[in-house]
């Protein structure tokens, strides 16, 4: 994996060696079509996976100096090699499109019993199938798990885009308010309805390079479109706890991080680059 990264820059081994996050895990979804039908929510993964890097960016410093960006770690997997960290097209079935985009997925390497493991150059698993020596059941379930889009199918919905956050108990807040938003029905169906303007601003380019993404990225919630996203989205996930059967201990630190952070269009970047401007940049 080194080997692999290292040839298109720094960014994978930046990745890798230096960042943290919050990963979510989701249902896949149902057969039918709503809110919690396979295909909604794959989609809205996507989509409202721009809210959730904005909301939660946590990451704007490397070395100690301020990267320009909320979430640097975002910024890294939009540098790095786009067939291994994109995602798939949205359209169409998501199994046919994630089939497809597993198999024009560069390989990482090419696993051997002894000696070490070769690092092809360039080429796709479909090419691998191809060859004179293709790969099997296994070197397909390996080369999965070397694809890191920012939604993985695994079964389940794998949510990667999230900063990890501060503190123990950091991971609540997050899971807490994906869950509900994904579902919940009536919380699943508000946040489909807030984001589906957004995704006109990912100009159908795959996240997280899209400019949708990108400006989460850059900016958390100072967007003023990804602020009014996060208001409502997680309004309708206060709402969802308890119809979810959330404790008083989840509701209360999703309230409190509410308060704190998306009233006033601000994610938790915004308290380490205060430290270390000295004044909020949000004013």
């Amino acid at each position: 994996m080194e080997s692999y990264l290292d040839r298109a820059g720094p960014e994978g081994r930046a990745m890798m060696c230096s960042s943290a996050s919050v990963q979510v895990c989701l249902d896949a979804g149902h057969e039918e079509p709503g809110p919690l039908g396979h295909g909604r929510r794959w989609w809205l993964a996507h989509q409202l996976g721009a809210v959730l890097v904005a909301a939660f960016a946590h990451s704007p410093m490397a070395h100690g100096r301020a990267t320009g960006w909320r979430s640097t770690r975002q910024y890294l997997w939009a540098a790095m090699d786009p067939g291994r960290s994109s995602a798939p097209p949205l359209d169409g079935d998501p199994r046919r499109t994630w089939a497809r985009h597993v198999l024009d997925a560069p390989v990482m390497c090419i696993r051997a019993d002894s000696g070490p493991w070769q690092v092809p150059e360039a080429m796709s698993f479909r090419e691998w199938t191809r060859s004179g020596t293709p790969p099997d059941r296994g070197d397909l379930d390996y080369h999965v798990s070397t694809l890191f889009p920012p939604v993985r199918p695994r079964g389940h919905l794998e949510l990667r885009m999230i900063d990890a956050q501060p503190g123990d108990d950091g991971w609540i807040v997050p899971l807490a308010v994906t869950a509900a938003l994904f579902d919940d029905p009536e919380a699943a169906e508000i946040a489909y309805r807030t984001v589906k303007p957004l995704a006109e601003h990912g100009r159908s380019l795959p996240a997280p390079c899209n400019p949708l993404w990108i400006e989460a990225a850059r900016q958390g919630l100072a967007d003023p479109e990804l602020h009014e996203a996060a208001v409502i989205c997680f309004a309708a996930a206060a709402e969802a706890l308890p119809r979810l059967g959330a404790t008083a201990e989840v509701q209360n630190a999703v309230a409190e991080f509410t308060d704190r952070y998306v009233a006033r269009g601000r994610c938790p970047a915004d308290d380490l680059l205060l430290q270390l401007h000295g004044k909020d940049l949000r004013t």
